[in-house]
């Protein structure tokens, strides 16, 4: 019973893989794991140094928070303080991975500051425990801590929220 006991909690606190105020757990995207859409690996330890938005998103979710995005977009954050990161579930969707790339490049034309990662096995589903089939946004502080997490479509109200919680975290 209680070797039960101490598995049951071993895999409830593994399955909380993000925890805020803390750094998520190490992942490198490279290979036929995915990477940047350039094709070098994309590692999580980039996130650190200034205030980094993560997208987590399936692309048939790709405009569940393009109210988020262009509140973002119209705020001007310096990019020495703040960067975005879409990461595309591409193992989520029924589309074909050239057809998500050529709609990468029109994103990448839209947002030219942010950073395309592909995640191609749902490596981040698996490690961090994101929402799958989702449109999932992580915000992490300058020193790579996790200040917030949602999943899936953000509200007016959050959307405002998390755009305070941004401001207030660029000059810490």
């Amino acid at each position: 019973m209680k070797t039960t006991f101490l598995l049951l909690s071993l895999w409830i606190c593994g399955a909380s893989a993000l925890t805020l105020g803390d750094t998520p757990p190490f992942v490198v995207l490279e290979g036929k794991n995915g990477g940047m859409i350039d094709g070098t690996p994309w590692s999580s330890k980039m996130i650190k140094g200034k205030v980094f938005v993560v997208f987590y998103v399936d692309p048939d979710e790709k405009d569940a928070n393009d109210e988020f995005s262009d509140a973002l977009k119209a705020k001007k954050f310096p990019s020495e303080k703040y960067t975005s990161i879409a990461i595309v579930n591409m193992a989520a969707t029924w589309m074909p991975n050239f057809l998500i790339n050529m709609k990468l490049k029109k994103k990448q034309k839209k947002y030219p500051n942010a950073i395309y990662v592909k995640d191609k096995k749902k490596v981040l589903v698996k490690k961090w425990m994101l929402a799958d089939d989702s449109s999932d946004i992580l915000v992490f502080n300058k020193e790579g801590k996790l200040i917030f997490q949602n999943f899936g479509k953000l509200d007016s109200r959050q959307v405002e929220k998390v755009i305070t919680l941004i401001e207030n975290n660029l000059d810490k």
